[in-house]
């Protein structure tokens, strides 16, 4: 097998590299938005042997129904900083060598990742065991580094940031901002409210908020809700801790408003199916995440247009009010030049005989 920076690629008859026999790629993100990216690059990937090294969450759980799948455990340092260290360190033990083992397993050429924290360690052992590694800054991030990112880039042979305010931080890293706005008229909807507080955690202060809103009558929409696990369960409504990825598209499909919490991936997901999207951001000083990258997420889609934000309850009833009365915002993340960046970089990779 010819392998190499100088090897000639063959090409499809679309201009396309080939794919490269042997190459395997190890698609590393924890739940929720930061594995919704990953999916967005599916056009790359998909061509390669590939697994996915993610989180036991509704969305993980769809994706080992369809690709090879490794589990970690979720930890991070706001868990040490919320008063849980040793459970951080427990976990944190426990996925160094699960990291390890998956890794071993697998030798992957090329790890892509879009953090977070959870899947420090395949970045690490896959760095030593000879692959190179891709680390795409988040798209929550707009105004400064994440953590992951600051700990992963040392290790990064490519780094990518996706909001040029990141570039000085990262004075190597290509930039790609891929947020887009939509010309598409928006879909016709139902009378429907789907309040979703994201993957796994629960986040009792928005399902409380729209439940108060529903019983005095300014929610008129039937509703359908999503907690998080062990989250509040108001009666009387249709209520979810979890939903698999592709119920929530369906849902999204039928939903003409969306209250959500401040995470890329649930904002993202609505604006592509035409839905008034009202973000309640999770706040560290109410205990409900470790830092406010969310509010830092909110407030950038909501000075684009794309978002109204609510914190308390006469915030969401005058943002019901506002929705009520104006036409939908449909924006997506358009990965293409990314996906003919990672060709570029698939293309220099020597693949190991296996």
């Amino acid at each position: 097998m010819t392998s190499g920076p100088s090897r000639k690629l063959d090409e499809n008859l679309d201009g396309r590299p080939a794919p490269r026999a042997g190459l395997r790629i190890c698609l590393a993100a924890s739940g929720g938005g930061h594995v919704r990216q990953l999916l967005d690059l599916q056009a790359i990937w998909s061509r390669y042997d590939h697994f996915f090294v993610t989180e036991d969450t509704a969305l993980g759980r769809t994706l080992s129904g369809k690709h090879r799948t490794y589990f970690l455990p979720h930890y991070a340092w706001g868990q040490a900083k919320l008063g849980a260290p040793f459970k951080m360190l427990a976990r944190a033990w426990s996925s160094f060598f699960k990291s390890l083992s998956i890794i071993a397993r697998e030798r992957p050429d090329l790890i892509i990742s879009t953090g977070a924290g959870a899947v420090i360690f395949p970045i690490l052992w896959g760095r030593l065991f000879g692959a190179r590694a891709v680390i795409i800054e988040s798209f929550a991030r707009f105004e400064a580094p994440s953590l992951f990112g600051r700990l992963a880039s040392p290790f990064a042979t490519h780094m990518v940031v996706q909001s040029p305010k990141l570039a000085p931080y990262y004075p190597r890293a290509e930039v790609f901002d891929p947020l887009r706005m939509m010309d598409t008229p928006a879909p016709p909807k139902s009378e429907l409210l789907f309040a979703t507080v994201g993957a796994t955690l629960p986040f009792d202060r928005l399902v409380d908020t729209v439940a108060a809103l529903k019983s005095e009558g300014t929610i008129t929409e039937r509703i359908v809700m999503q907690t998080g696990i062990g989250g509040h369960a108001p009666d009387g409504m249709e209520v979810s801790e979890t939903l698999p990825f592709d119920d929530v598209q369906a849902i999204l499909r039928d939903a003409r408003i969306v209250v959500c919490h401040g995470g890329t991936g649930s904002l993202i997901t609505a604006l592509r199916q035409g839905c008034h999207v009202i973000a309640m951001p999770r706040l560290s000083r109410l205990g409900e995440h470790y830092d406010d990258h969310q509010a830092e997420i909110t407030e950038a889609f909501r000075q684009r247009g794309l978002v109204l934000v609510a914190n308390t309850p006469d915030e969401l009833r005058a943002a019901l009010a506002e929705v009520r009365t104006r036409q939908p915002v449909l924006a997506t993340t358009d990965p293409q030049a990314l996906i003919a960046y990672l060709e570029g970089v698939i293309a220099d990779i020597p693949v190991s005989g296996r």
